[in-house]
């Protein structure tokens, strides 16, 4: 009876474990320089050309290219130790990631969260910002190596509005 015990305590141990690992393969981390934040690519992305990272964030956008490869623009965020986007108070950026297959992108919607191990492939300029300045966006360009679609999407908050409750609500 006590060994049956053990080893039921040994397998949920061991399905438990299985279930809390980093979502991108063990090779893939071992090649990322993980000391290389987002700030320091945009600052100067020729000079981390062929650099392999880890980036994630929210999905902004996902465009099938005319060649069959796939484009999607990512607003970065930190990610937490399974590498999954954690949102913090500070906009760091967007970047964009070249997918080469063909993917049914009706599952890339905006607001997902989205992990990618790539390579640094440059930078691409962008449309410009706004009207008030004629300078583009520069977006890091990555090929992406392997990617985690997360379920679920970034949950927004909504303020306290005291305007919802019942007027005779008295606590």
């Amino acid at each position: 009876m006590r060994r049956r015990i053990n080893i039921i305590l040994f397998l949920s141990f061991f399905i438990l474990i299985s279930g809390c690992t980093h979502v991108i393969l063990e090779g893939l981390r071992a090649k990322a320089d993980l000391s290389l934040t987002f700030g320091e690519v945009l600052q100067n992305p020729d000079a981390y050309k062929g650099k392999f990272v880890i980036w994630g964030g929210e999905i902004i956008q996902a465009l099938p290219q005319e060649n069959g490869t796939n484009l999607i623009e990512v607003l970065e965020w930190p990610l937490g130790w399974r590498g999954e986007p954690r949102r913090t108070v500070s906009f760091r950026g967007k970047f964009l990631v070249l997918i080469k297959e063909n993917l049914d992108l009706s599952f890339y919607k905006r607001g997902k969260k989205i992990t990618f191990a790539g390579e640094i492939q440059g930078v691409v300029q962008g449309e410009k910002a706004s009207s008030f300045t004629d300078v583009a966006y520069r977006y890091p360009l990555l090929l992406s190596k392997q990617m985690h679609l997360w379920k679920g999407y970034f949950q927004y908050s909504t303020p306290y509005d005291p305007r919802r409750y019942d007027p005779s609500y008295d606590p």
